[in-house]
């Protein structure tokens, strides 16, 4: 005899499951109901206060991505004025490959915008 099909014994004092309804699940959804934490992150002890313009976790690859992208635009204006890619590398402290890739990056993100 499977055990799944068997009821409980109301004997036991072992209460009936009744089915969720729609409201059940309505209420699970809804912001009001959730006991929210305001922990942070590494970066501010305190979501409401963080001094990122955007959250961390939104952000595709996250806080190095968010830390990055001064440095990127800084090597895409010296790349824009004239510096070899060696002397990027050597000023930024990059690999070849690193500074190709934050180029095409560039490349891609200007193409996009000016279409």
């Amino acid at each position: 005899m499977d055990h799944l099909a068997t009821k409980p014994d109301r004997q036991a004092g072992v209460p009936l499951r009744r089915r969720r309804t729609k409201v059940d699940l309505l209420e699970d959804l809804l912001p009001e109901h959730i006991q929210y934490r305001d922990s942070g992150c590494e970066v501010s002890p305190s979501c409401l206060a963080c001094p990122l313009p955007v959250c961390r976790y939104e952000v595709r690859g996250g806080l190095a991505a968010i830390r990055r992208e001064p440095r990127d635009a800084q090597v895409w204006a010296a790349h824009r004025t004239g510096a070899s890619v060696d002397r990027l590398c050597y000023q930024f402290g990059l690999s070849r490959r690193t500074v190709f890739r934050i180029l095409a990056m560039a490349r891609r993100s200007e193409a996009t915008a000016g279409a």
